[in-house]
């Protein structure tokens, strides 16, 4: 079933409740994270857009209302245009109910979408219209307390067969960055 945007009832938007929120907050304060840009992580996004040969990476850490993209990756030219000849252009913040990482987040697993229009429950995510998001691959940040801290991702503006190879790299890239955040930690650095 593909999602049609004429049809009312095609716009199932739902936004998993985050019972963690109140913990990853504290662990992202412990770590000084997802308050600020950080260069090492625009870095890493941008090395995981080149990888995946996508517009848009980020290095996402959630809130109870909000995703901060500390790390991002941008195309240099936006990859759409509106009827109106307006290109949107995406922050470093979204609302928790835009995109597909706080799916990710909850679910504390990977995410594969190769195409979101064959998905009604992603279908009608904000990002879809505003952004023209087509396809989303992303994975948990999870450290060795167990916490989920955010997601790394990367996203297109058409439809991407990601594959069994797609799902490892970007599970991959999750642990790396997270082994990263967590030898910072333990040398008593910031990430910067």
């Amino acid at each position: 079933m593909r999602y049609d945007p004429a049809r009312p009832a095609g716009r199932l938007l739902l936004t998993p409740e985050d019972k963690e929120a109140p913990v990853r907050i504290r662990r992202l304060g412990q770590l000084r994270l997802g308050e600020h840009p950080d260069p090492e992580l625009d870095a890493y996004a941008d090395r995981l857009a080149e990888a995946a040969r996508t517009p848009y990476a980020m290095v996402n850490f959630i809130d109870e209302n909000r995703q901060f993209f500390a790390g991002l990756h941008l195309p240099a030219v936006a990859p759409v245009v509106k009827p109106d000849g307006s290109t949107p252009v995406l922050g470093r913040e979204l609302a928790r109910d835009h995109g597909f990482c706080p799916h990710v987040v909850v679910r504390r697993k990977a995410l594969v979408l190769e195409d979101v229009s064959d998905y009604p429950r992603f279908a009608g995510n904000p990002v879809v219209d505003e952004f023209g998001i087509r396809s989303y691959l992303g994975a948990p940040l999870i450290d060795s307390t167990g916490t989920v801290l955010g997601t790394v991702c990367v996203v297109d503006v058409e439809p991407r067969p990601w594959g069994r190879p797609g799902l490892e790299t970007i599970k991959s890239s999750a642990a790396e960055l997270v082994a990263r955040i967590e030898r910072r930690e333990a040398d008593g650095l910031p990430l910067l």
